[in-house]
Parts: C-alpha cells; sequence; structure tokens
C-alpha cells in the first residue's frame, strides 16, 4: 500500500524530482526574505514617519521661544513708542504662537511646561491699547488683566480657545502696560522648557523605535534558523530521495559484478529513469545467469571432449613404459615417464580449469610442513626436457629449509613461473631460482634472461586471459591465465607475487608467503621435510640467500 502511494506522488522523470526539490527547499528561504522585506518595509516606513514628525516639532518648539521673544520685544516697543503698527504685529506674533501651540498640544497636552505655557500666553494673548487722555483706574485694569487668566486646572484644550471678539481691544495706561509686560518675566523660559520636553519626548520616541527594531532583529534571527533548518532538513530528505535508488543501482551493480545472484531482486523506487535503469539491470542481470549456465554447459562438454584423447595419451605412455611395444632405453624410458608425468599434471590443470565451480569453492589451504629446495627440484624435473631443448642453464637451491604453507599451491607456482621462463625466456639462456628467509616470511625469486617485460605490461600481468606485448616462443600459443592462476595462489595463502626489478636478470618474479597456521581441527603433516625448526624472530634484518 505503501509503495503504491508512493509511486503515485513521485515525480515521473529525476529532472522533476530536482526542480521540485529546488522549489520546495526555495520556499522557506522566499518566506524568509518575504517576511524580512516586510519588517523592513515597516521598520522604513515608521523611521521615515519619525523623523518627519521629529524634524517638524523641533522646528515648531524653536518656534515656539522664537515667537515668545518677538512678542515680548513688539510689546516692549510699543509701550515705549505707541505706534499701533507694533500693535499689530504683537497681535500677529500671538496669532501665530497660538497656532502653534494649538498643533503642539496633541504631542504634550499633558505636560506641566506646556499648561503653564498655555496660560500665560491666555494672559498675553492680547496686547491692550495704552491710552494717556484719561485717567484709568489702575487697580481696576490689573483686576480686569488678572480676571482674564485662566483658572489652574483649565485644561489646556481649552486655555487655547480664542476668546470672543469682544474682549479683543483692551484700554490701559502705562501703570497697566507695566503690569502687562511684567507678565513676560519667565514667558522664554517656559517656552525654552517646552522645547527642551519636546526634544526629550522626541529621544524617547527614538529609543522605542530602536527597541522596536532590536524586537524584529531578534525574531528575524529566530525565522531565519527556523527556516533555514528547515530548508536543510528538507535539502536532507530530497537528497535522500535523489541517492536513495541511486544507492540501489550501486548495489544492484556491485552484485552482478562480485558474482552475487538475487533470488528475486528489489525493485527500483525513484524517478522513472533510474527504475528503467535497474529495470535493465535486472534485465542484464537475468542474462548473465543463462550466459553462466551456457559457460557451464560449455565446459561440462570440453571437459568429456579434452579427457578422452589424454587419457588416450596417457594409456600409450603407460604401454610404452611398461615394454609392451619393445624394450626402451634409457633415454627413452625417461622421456616416456616425462610424457605421463606431464600428461598427468595436464589432466590435473584441465579437470581444475573445466570444473568451474569445484574451482571456486576449493578456497581451503592444506597446510603442510616441507622442503622448499626438494620442491623446487620436484618442479624442475617436470621441465627438464622443455629446458633441456631450449638450453637453459639452471641454478637453483640445494640445502634444506622447511616451512609450513600449502604445497601443492606452492608447488603450482613454481610450476607456472617456471614455464613462462621457458615460453619466454631467450634460448641458451640463464634460469636462476633463489629462496630466503626472513622473520616469518618466505621469499622466492625467479629470474631469467630474455626481452624485458614493459612497463605498461607489468600493471596487468596477473589478470586471467591477458598477454603482454612481448611474443611467445615454441609452437604452443598460451592462454593468459598461467600467471594469474599463480597470482591466485599467493594471495589464497595471504602471500604476494609481483614483478620486480634484479641485477642481473632483466626478468625477476617474487613470490612472498608467510608461515601458515593449521586450520583449527587439522594438524601439519610433514611432507619429505626432516626436523621443522620455524625461522626465529632474530633473523628479521638478516636474508639469507641461497641458488646453491
Amino acid at each position: 500500500m505503501t509503495t503504491e502511494l508512493s509511486r503515485r506522488w513521485r515525480p515521473r522523470s529525476l529532472l522533476q524530482l530536482v526542480l521540485l526539490a529546488f522549489i520546495v527547499v526555495m520556499l522557506p528561504i522566499a518566506v524568509l526574505m518575504f517576511q524580512a522585506g516586510q519588517a523592513l518595509s515597516e521598520l522604513s516606513t515608521l523611521a521615515d514617519q519619525s523623523a518627519r514628525q521629529a524634524v517638524e516639532q523641533t522646528r515648531r518648539a524653536r518656534m515656539l521661544s522664537t515667537l515668545a521673544l518677538q512678542m515680548e520685544r513688539s510689546a516692549r516697543q510699543y509701550a515705549v513708542i505707541e505706534e499701533e503698527g507694533l500693535r499689530d504685529i504683537y497681535n500677529q506674533k500671538s496669532r501665530q504662537f497660538g497656532e502653534l501651540l494649538e498643533q503642539h498640544r496633541s504631542l504634550m497636552g499633558d505636560d506641566a511646561d506646556f499648561r503653564s505655557l498655555a496660560e500665560r500666553y491666555q494672559a498675553l494673548k492680547i496686547l491692550p491699547r495704552l491710552r494717556g487722555d484719561e485717567e484709568i483706574d489702575v487697580n481696576a485694569a490689573n483686576a480686569a488683566a488678572d480676571a482674564a487668566l485662566p483658572a489652574a486646572d483649565t485644561p489646556a484644550d481649552e486655555l487655547l480657545q480664542p476668546e470672543p471678539q469682544a474682549d479683543t481691544e483692551i484700554e490701559t495706561d502705562s501703570a497697566g502696560m507695566q503690569a502687562f509686560l511684567d507678565r513676560f518675566s519667565g514667558f522664554a523660559s517656559e517656552s525654552d522648557a517646552v522645547r527642551e520636553a519636546t526634544n526629550q519626548l522626541i529621544d524617547e520616541r527614538i529609543a522605542d523605535i530602536r527597541e522596536q527594531a532590536n524586537s524584529v532583529k531578534a525574531r528575524l534571527w529566530m525565522q531565519t534558523a527556523a527556516l533555514v533548518s528547515a530548508s536543510l532538513m528538507l535539502m536532507l530528505f530530497f537528497t535522500w530521495l535523489i541517492t536513495r535508488p541511486i544507492r540501489q543501482l550501486e548495489r544492484r551493480i556491485f552484485s552482478l559484478g562480485s558474482g552475487e545472484r538475487d533470488g528475486k531482486p528489489t525493485r527500483i523506487q525513484g524517478p522513472a529513469e533510474l527504475v528503467q535503469l535497474g529495470d535493465r539491470l535486472t534485465w542484464l542481470s537475468g542474462r548473465l545467469n543463462e550466459l553462466e549456465a551456457q559457460k557451464q554447459q560449455f565446459l561440462r562438454h570440453m571437459s568429456h571432449e579434452l579427457k578422452t584423447p589424454l587419457a588416450s595419451i596417457r594409456e600409450g605412455t603407460s604401454l610404452l613404459s611398461d615394454g609392451v611395444a619393445g624394450d626402451l632405453n634409457e633415454r627413452q624410458d625417461e622421456i616416456v615417464h616425462l610424457i605421463d608425468e606431464n600428461g598427468q599434471e595436464l589432466q590435473t590443470l584441465i579437470e581444475q580449469l573445466l570444473d568451474y565451480n569445484l574451482l571456486q569453492n576449493s578456497r581451503r589451504m592444506k597446510v603442510t610442513r616441507f622442503d622448499v629446495a626438494a620442491m623446487i627440484q620436484e618442479v624442475l624435473a617436470k621441465h627438464r626436457l622443455a629446458l633441456d631443448n631450449k638450453s637453459l642453464t639452471v641454478t637453483s637451491p640445494h640445502h634444506p629449509l622447511s616451512w609450513q604453507a600449502d604445497r601443492e599451491r606452492t608447488a603450482r607456482i613454481l610450476d607456472n613461473l617456471i614455464s613462462n621462463a621457458v615460453a619466454y625466456g631467450e634460448d641458451n639462456g640463464e634460469l636462476v631460482i633463489r629462496i630466503a628467509h626472513q622473520r616469518d616470511w618466505l621469499v622466492l625469486e625467479v629470474a631469467n634472461s630474455g626481452e624485458p617485460i614493459p612497463q605498461a605490461d607489468r600493471e596487468r600481468l596477473f589478470e586471467a586471459f591477458y598477454q603482454g606485448s612481448v611474443r611467445r616462443k615454441g609452437p604452443l600459443k598460451g592462454s593468459g591465465i598461467g600467471l594469474s592462476v599463480a597470482a591466485d595462489c599467493a594471495r589464497l595463502q595471504q602471500g604476494q607475487l609481483a614483478v620486480v626489478d634484479d641485477a642481473e636478470l632483466p626478468v625477476c618474479f617474487r613470490l612472498t608467503l608467510p608461515w601458515a597456521e593449521p586450520q583449527p581441527g587439522r594438524h601439519v603433516h610433514d611432507n619429505d621435510a626432516g626436523p621443522v625448526s620455524r625461522v626465529p624472530a632474530d633473523d628479521a634484518r638478516n636474508e639469507t640467500w641461497s641458488t646453491e
């Protein structure tokens, strides 16, 4: 059920999945950018409005202080000169002052300094007219002026309301004028106090804006952390969606390359291209299984076809060896004996080569103790006829050296190396076999004269069926599996077979084998070896090479 649902919503192609991943991952970042733009726009608008209001309010407060001084100056000039134009100027400045106070009331209507200034302005709003030809009761004039002052608890908006037109004309004498002028005492200082209070309010507003900006900044950081984390999680999710089928394909390819055959391969889940590629791999796996079955059938048939003539050859050599066709001289008997032994060895190699399953499953070692020098002489004896035909001078060790390893596979390695030297070495050349021990390692070298192995061939020399650029000598054509089999036998014993440079001869193969421990439950058998003495650790730095 879940698989069916996942197949319904998944994109049909890898391109669609990548585009969808890009869009979905970018969505939280787009939301973050939108919110950040909105917050910055609000802050910008608020800052712009606050800046405009601050400039206007500061200008208005400064203008109040200036008008207060101008009103006092105009009043005093009128009291001295008594020109009607000065009184008009005063009244004009007074009206301007009143308008500014009315505009300023929304900002600081409840401020004590502002209320005091408004009360003072009500007493100074109208400049009285001087009348010097009549006597006026000074006390009455002062009382009338005091009566014009508002009460202390009068609200600021009522203080700024315009007086009736009937009260705008007040006449007084010089004494009343002096009393009027005395009321200007502190008028300018109160205007300055209002200006200072205005500046303080503006500073507080700026501090509020700064605090609001810090709050917006903190909120944006939190949103950034949350949305970026969401984007990362989405990125990881889509990365998993994209890489999961790729890993499935990788496992499928690895199983094909390693020879593993799954009964029912898992269906690839992902974009259509990768699903189609998985289907192609499934088809390829089935095709490889068919080819493997055909190969097994071919090997079984070839095994029978090759064993039949080989059996006839061995039967003929056996008859010759038994003297059925007449007595053989010593040389002829030796040749027949070599033919029989090589025929037997060829039969063993054919059986191991053709019986593929047996060769793959035979991974256990048969650890025995044996004399390395005796094994070398035994393998050389198999190739004595070929060595004589090539007129090769053989130098090999004869002193006993006991070792513990898989004797059969070690002999097969040496046999392939000697066969390789016979096939590619020069006529009338030289073949040198050296052995040495170093702590728990046996080192065996097979060197021969002939054409050096090119550097380009050394990297692939031990690959199956690979034949280098050096031409093989002799009537038989090589199959290219001898060195591959030798390298596999070395690796099975945790050893190594490699081509090395030699100071004496142009071609040299070096085999290094460790001292093999017997497998649990099995005993070590002595095979043509005398008293066994394991190589001591003190010989770690001493190499004892021997060719004689």
